[in-house]
């Protein structure tokens, strides 16, 4: 049987109302269109289950390798817990004007609500024009009963955490916390595999047939974390050619890497797969039975969990995210 390699995926696009042409012009997503929202890179969502689009297993989607596979792809303890189910959603993120604001429920919440896992999820701002802004949490003193009050008000904004944000920007949501992405930002979000989203207020807009989309406050009030945020940007270090932490949660653990020359990872204490998405310039992979797969701005690797050892190098340069679950 051939080995395991990286593995690339066909792009989901998705068109949204608030979509743009940023995936088609910066990150050269091909079937993007001009309203084009979001690039499911890699996702087990049901009925958006991603298709391989190299090698051998070209054509078979996700589910369908990790049913052959198993902890080979995933990693044996990501396996267990997760099963055939791939355990992140990857996407990059286009707003050419502001999403709702909205929340999402934790693994207790959402398991007992929808028999599914909740949603923490972190951003990388790629790009962000001028005097762009991100919604995340509260700014001051809110309970159930405001909260209700304000979004029939339309005052909801009055309490909300406004964040500015510049290329290179990191963000942490756990579930619990209110947020919103606004216009003008390409970012890139790394989740728990789940479309549960609990709208709270979207700006009174119509869609482009006149409707309004639904909102969930109701639902919304059990899964709210009210408490006050504040600095919730996350400061973290980038030194070329080596992997820094960002992130470490229970969720997943992403790592940037600035790849200036070149860089040998190894992952044969690590039981998961591994997640690069290319965020500048472009490298190639080259693994430890020789393979070679390069990999250009916009191109998101799955990197099967029995792979031990990589060497990525750069063309020019490259700035890359790297993304995994260390199961304890």
């Amino acid at each position: 049987m051939s080995h395991l390699y990286p593995l690339k995926f066909k792009p989901i696009i998705k068109d949204k109302i608030w979509g743009g042409n940023k995936l088609k012009t910066i990150l050269d997503k091909k079937t993007a269109t001009d309203k084009s929202g979001e690039s499911w890179e890699i996702s087990a969502i049901e009925d958006n289950i991603s298709i391989i689009s190299n090698g051998f297993l070209k054509g078979n989607n996700l589910q369908e390798a990790i049913e052959i596979y198993m902890g080979d792809i995933v990693g044996d303890k990501v396996f267990e817990k997760f099963g055939v189910e791939f355990p992140l959603l990857i996407k990059f993120i286009d707003a050419t004007d502001d999403l709702s604001i909205q929340v999402h429920p934790d693994d207790k919440l959402a398991m007992e609500r929808h028999n599914a896992y909740g949603k923490t999820e972190m951003w990388y701002v790629l790009q962000a024009d001028k005097d762009s802004e991100l919604i995340i949490g509260f700014n001051k003193n809110i309970n159930k009963e405001t909260l209700i009050n304000s979004i029939e008000n339309n005052t909801l904004i009055e309490y909300l955490n406004i964040e500015k944000v510049k290329t290179g920007d990191v963000f942490y949501l756990p579930a619990g916390r209110v947020h919103a992405i606004k216009k003008g930002i390409l970012l890139a979000e790394i989740q728990q595999t789940s479309d549960i989203t609990y709208r709270l207020y979207d700006w009174n807009r119509p869609d482009e047939k006149g409707n309004f989309r639904e909102l969930h406050v109701d639902l919304a009030l059990d899964a709210i974390d009210f408490k006050i945020s504040k600095k919730c940007k996350t400061e973290y270090n980038s030194i070329p050619d080596f992997s820094s932490t960002i992130i470490k949660s229970d969720f997943f653990t992403t790592n940037i890497i600035n790849l200036k020359k070149s860089i040998t990872l190894n992952y044969s204490l690590l039981d998961s797969f591994v997640v690069l998405m290319c965020l500048e310039g472009s490298f190639k992979i080259i693994d430890e039975y020789d393979l070679t797969t390069k990999v250009t701005k916009g191109e998101t690797i799955l990197l099967p969990a029995v792979l031990e050892s990589i060497n990525l190098t750069a063309n020019s340069s490259a700035k890359l995210l790297e993304v995994y679950i260390d199961l304890k």
